[in-house]
């Protein structure tokens, strides 16, 4: 399927257009690839944790690319971190490739494949075009991540431990603040969009 076949087209193949798209795939998804490696090494001050954008930037990921090159970016930033690169948060220090893939964090990382999957498929049948729609469809993507990340990690800790509060509590009101910031960018960018034709 091509992008001109889809009803509605991501973002970034509208505000890119191109002859050859396999170029601009190329392109967009190192340049996500980076943008995941960036936000996984910064920390905003939040409460009741630090706050990184990198769950924000997956899920955007896959609304603005897309499901199929949200896919590929997302798996992209997975491989550069599974050859030993220091791409993922606590890495170097934490352990690099393979032997940190599938430590407790494991699960999310997966989680991240899915939910660029997820939230680019409904970007793709038009969900990032109202702030409602959008806010569901990153409360999906978002659910998509903490389900295999908290399975994975009861399963590597063991679940007589605090996982929820491990893996999720500490993370909630900064989700809910990337959730909100997504569901008012995506559809302001679709209305500049509209007014630019």
């Amino acid at each position: 399927m091509t992008t001109a076949s889809l009803t509605h087209p991501p973002i970034a193949s509208v505000l890119w257009k191109n002859d050859n798209a396999a170029m601009r795939n190329i392109v967009l998804a190192v340049a996500g690839s980076l943008a995941l490696w960036v936000t996984a090494k910064i920390q905003i001050p939040f409460y009741p944790v630090p706050l990184t954008m990198q769950t924000w930037v997956v899920l955007m990921i896959g609304m603005a690319f897309g499901y199929r090159l949200g896919i590929a970016t997302v798996l992209l930033y997975l491989a550069e971190g599974a050859v030993g690169l220091p791409v993922f948060a606590g890495t170097p220090e934490k352990g690099i490739g393979l032997a940190y893939m599938f430590g407790p964090t494991g699960g999310f990382l997966l989680g991240f494949v899915l939910a660029a999957a997820i939230t680019g498929y409904l970007a793709e049948r038009g969900w990032d075009r109202s702030m409602p729609s959008t806010a569901l469809a990153m409360l999906i993507g978002n659910v998509a991540i903490y389900v295999p990340g908290l399975l994975w990690l009861g399963a590597i800790v063991g679940w007589d431990k605090p996982v929820l509060q491990w893996g999720f509590t500490p993370f909630f009101l900064g989700d809910v603040a990337k959730l909100v910031l997504a569901a008012l960018l995506m559809p302001a960018v679709w209305k500049l969009v509209q007014k630019r034709k």
